[in-house]
C-alpha cells in the first residue's frame, strides 16, 4: 500500500515543480504520449507505473478523445475491475483497398501488462500480412509495435501500427473480404 501511495502522490504533486522532470529533455520517445510511464524521482529511483495506473491513464485518454481519431478503444465491461477485455476499432486508410472500412477488433490484457502486449485478435476480417488468416489473431513479429515493445507502449500505439500496416506497400492493395464478415 505504501508504494501505490507514493506512486499517487509523486504522480500528483511531480508536476509543481520543474526540477521533477519526467524524462532525459535530450531523448525523444519513440511514440507519442509514451514518456511518462516510467518515471525517475530526483534521488534516481525509477518508478514503473502499475499495471491497473496504465490502464486506467489509458482508458481516460481514450474516452476525451485526446489521441488518433482514426483508433478508438475502450473497455468491454465498464464494470470489470481489472481491465482485462477490450474492444478496439480502426477506420482504413484513405487511398487503400481499407478506405471507409471500420474494423472491429478483441483486445485480451494480461496480468503481465505492460512488460509484454495485450493480445489482440481481429473480429471484422481481414487480407493482412501480419494477421493470421483463420483465427485474426496479429502475428507480433510482424507488428512493428509488438515487435518492439517495451512498457512504456499502450493500446494506441498497437492500434496506430496496425493501421499503419494497412497503408504499407505490402497491405493497401490487398483484396479484402466482404464488408461485415467476421472471423
Amino acid at each position: 500500500f505504501t508504494i501505490c501511495h507514493n506512486l499517487f502522490y509523486y504522480d500528483l504533486f511531480a508536476n509543481v515543480d520543474a526540477s521533477y522532470s519526467r524524462r532525459p529533455h535530450n531523448r525523444k520517445p519513440v511514440y507519442p504520449n509514451t514518456e511518462k510511464k516510467m518515471q525517475r524521482l530526483p534521488t534516481g529511483e525509477t518508478v514503473i507505473t502499475p499495471r491497473n495506473f496504465k490502464l486506467l491513464e489509458e482508458l481516460e485518454h481514450s474516452e476525451k478523445g485526446l489521441g488518433d481519431m482514426s483508433i478508438s478503444y475502450g473497455l468491454v465491461d465498464s464494470s470489470e475491475i481489472f481491465m482485462g477485455q477490450w474492444n478496439g476499432g480502426i477506420l482504413g486508410p484513405h487511398g487503400t483497398q481499407h478506405d471507409s472500412r471500420f474494423y472491429e477488433l478483441r483486445i485480451t490484457v494480461p496480468e503481465s501488462y505492460p512488460a509484454v502486449p495485450p493480445k489482440v485478435r481481429f473480429i471484422s476480417k481481414v487480407n493482412m500480412s501480419c494477421v493470421d488468416k483463420n483465427s485474426g489473431e496479429i502475428i507480433y513479429s510482424k507488428v512493428p509495435a509488438t515487435k518492439n515493445w517495451n512498457r512504456n507502449m499502450g493500446i494506441e500505439q498497437i492500434l496506430s501500427s496496425l493501421r499503419a500496416e494497412m497503408a504499407s506497400d505490402a497491405n493497401r492493395r490487398t483484396r479484402q473480404p466482404q464488408e461485415g464478415t467476421t472471423f
